[in-house]
């Protein structure tokens, strides 16, 4: 088939790669400019050069609706579109064109967690399995029927960046064998069960600041989820941001005001946590590494070297 792909960062460009080795033809490549974003700076893995390397027909937009992609895209006559990464709404007229329609990939096992950063939500939401999900689009964002799913468990101590290399490993089995069974004929659509569906925002340093009221395990989960390459979670210690890069839930539990910088256990230090914390029935967060806004990581024990005072949501 002849395969028109839309995509953006390392999933576009491993979604542009398992095209270019499968049996299909690409015959234009359409990929947003670079973005200063922090989220987008992470998995930056270019379409553009990927594309350019094999010859393929390169347009850098941050729109997909002006008259000039229009006429590119009739001109390329293409069987279906592939899209991974795609950053803004695909119109009907570019959807709808190919004969086969558009084929979206995205990084999580819909229809839960359509939308923006799935790992990130669904780590912190303490999901035990996260996946990919090959769709066909239509004008409802990630909403459209499923042909194939593949999923991968999460570990009690995976990070997010673990999850992210385990989940980008399933785009060219997922994008080769979904075009393969519509190319044969061999294509079954299902209908995704609204009644299940999710949506989420794009993240914002706002989604990094911890609160403490949260329960240690959800802050844990927190810390786990916004690993390096992530910007971390923070909070703030005596006015000045400070980012949680390795922290557990305690072993025991501790009582008072949540942000409370309480005791040593083991290796790090426990800070109070969870709305419920009055009661001393709630485990704290152990806190091993944070960071501190010149970049300098220190061993939490070595950071606090007193106990007493707070952690703050703000200076």
């Amino acid at each position: 088939m002849r395969v028109v792909m839309f995509g953006y960062q390392t999933w576009g460009h491993r979604t542009l790669q398992a095209l270019l080795e499968s049996d299909h033809e690409v015959v234009l490549a359409v990929t947003h400019p670079g973005s200063e974003h922090a989220y987008e700076k992470i998995w930056d893995d270019s379409v553009a050069d990927l594309a350019e390397k094999h010859g393929i027909r390169v347009l850098l937009r941050n729109r997909p609706d002006d008259p000039e992609l229009l006429a590119a895209l009739r001109e390329s006559a293409p069987d279906i579109i592939v899209a991974n990464n795609w950053r803004t709404v695909l119109p009907p007229e570019v959807f709808e064109l190919p004969p086969h329609g558009t084929l979206n990939i995205h990084d999580s096992l819909l229809p839960a967690y359509a939308g923006f950063s799935p790992l990130i939500w669904a780590l912190i939401n303490g999901e035990r399995e996260v996946g990919v999900t090959a769709h066909r689009m239509n004008a409802e964002l990630d909403a459209g029927d499923i042909l194939l799913q593949r999923a991968v468990p999460v570990g009690a101590t995976d990070t997010v960046t673990d999850l992210f290399h385990r989940t980008v490993d399933l785009i060219p089995p997922v994008v080769t064998e979904s075009l393969d069974l519509i190319a044969s004929g061999r294509a079954r659509w299902i209908p995704q069960d609204r009644s299940r569906a999710s949506f989420f925002h794009k993240r914002s340093p706002e989604d990094s600041r911890i609160d403490w009221s949260w329960p240690a395990e959800d802050l844990e989960r927190l810390v786990r989820a916004q690993s390096d390459p992530y910007p971390n979670a923070f909070t703030h210690h005596r006015g000045a941001r400070l980012r949680i890069v390795d922290a557990s839930v305690s072993q025991g539990c501790y009582g008072g005001t949540p942000g409370r910088i309480f005791i040593r256990e083991g290796d790090g230090i426990v800070v109070v946590a969870g709305a419920g914390a009055r009661t001393g029935r709630l485990r704290g967060l152990l806190v091993r590494r944070v960071r501190t806004e010149d970049g300098a990581e220190h061993a939490a024990a070595d950071y606090f070297r007193t106990m007493g005072g707070y952690l703050t949501a703000r200076p």
